[in-house]
């Protein structure tokens, strides 16, 4: 696997995937430094959703279990947010304040991981579905502490000044609120995905394919299905936390509305569409759940269409595009780069082997 990486990149995986952070790391402020500031909120977005897919694609992809449920888990850390950030007198650096909502959250997946280990197939995706139900329901019960229906608002604290300045030298602009989120929102995805792909790559990354793949002959080489199983949840349920700690500040808003069971099914069908256990898939799929919609609706209104109308054909692209994914690549966008790659590379060499022959 080694040999088939550019030697460019180094060697070590924790080295690699540095490297590759770094890289990501600068695209994202050149990016974020050209565009508006309805794009900046558009690519925060990206990212807390890009950042839950990475979690649950490797819980669904690297260990075979289903989640209908996450979207849950980002509305524990996102209303950990808010409670910590009620207001600008809240003295909690944020830093700290995403740690306690991930924290949070990683209790509350292990309390379901644990219930979830016992589970497998329609039965797993049941009981995270009615997490994704009864969750939004507890903001509504605890009305006096979660805000009820009207949710909770979330302060953003001011950028540091050192990230001023910083940010002014590098792109010559003033950081912006938006562009600040942003920044905020991209920095946790490519943590998220550094340690992700570490995990993966790992002996507990080895660990969580042995189930998927043959629990028997897992159990026979010694591997405890169960803490196998919990801990996947927990890792990605922590990512979920992170991403929902984002969301509120993104939003500046933690409520029930937010944390639907759409959200759910919108992260599980990113990370259907990028590829099962890829993180660049899921970041893929994320990207496109997010941009398809004001596609969609630019189109639907320079066609004649209402705003309202071109609103309503969004579902049906969704669905339609989802449809063809299947369809035309069963393995997700991911997979299918991964494949047509594969296929070129023995070509590829034949034909260096052939020209190397020919006198």
């Amino acid at each position: 696997m080694r040999a088939r990486l550019p030697r460019s990149l180094p060697e070590s995986a924790l080295a690699r995937h540095l490297f590759l952070a770094a890289i990501g790391f600068v695209v994202v402020v050149l990016v974020l430094q050209g565009v508006s500031d309805f794009r900046r909120f558009q690519l925060a977005e990206l990212a807390y959703l890009g950042t839950a897919a990475g979690g649950l694609s490797v819980l669904t992809g690297l260990n075979g279990q289903i989640s209908l449920g996450h979207g849950a888990l980002m509305a524990v850390g996102a209303y950990v947010t808010a409670l910590l950030l009620p207001d600008r007198d809240a003295s909690t650096p944020l830093p700290l304040v995403v740690l306690a909502a991930v924290a949070a959250t990683l209790v509350v997946g292990a309390l379901v991981g644990a219930a979830a280990a016992r589970l497998h197939g329609p039965y797993l995706a049941g009981a995270t579905l009615a997490l994704a139900v009864a969750v939004p329901g507890i903001a509504l019960y605890f009305k006096e502490t979660l805000g009820g229906e009207q949710g909770l608002r979330v302060s953003l604290p001011d950028p540091p000044g050192w990230l001023l300045d910083a940010a002014y030298f590098v792109t010559g602009q003033d950081l912006t609120t938006s562009g600040y989120v942003a920044l905020l929102a991209w920095v946790t995805l490519l943590v998220t995905y550094v340690l992700l792909a570490n995990l993966a790559r790992g002996r507990v990354g080895r660990r969580w394919r042995a189930v998927r793949d043959h629990e028997v002959a897992a159990e026979l080489a010694g591997i405890d299905l169960g803490r196998a199983r919990v801990s996947a949840f927990v890792v990605s349920a922590a990512a979920a936390g992170a991403a929902g700690a984002m969301l509120a500040l993104t939003v500046r808003l933690a409520a029930p509305s937010s944390f639907s069971l759409t959200l759910s099914l919108t992260l599980l069908a990113a990370v259907v569409l990028g590829g099962l256990g890829s993180l660049a898939g899921a970041l893929a799929g994320a990207a496109l759940l997010t941009f398809l919609p004001q596609v969609v609706t630019d189109l639907g209104t320079d066609l004649g269409l209402s705003d309202i109308q071109a609103a309503e054909l969004t579902p049906l692209v969704y669905g339609l595009v989802m449809v063809a994914v299947v369809l035309v690549a069963p393995t997700g966008l991911a997979g299918t780069v991964r494949s047509f790659v594969a296929r070129r590379r023995p070509r590829r060499a034949l034909l260096t082997t052939s020209k190397g022959t020919t006198p």
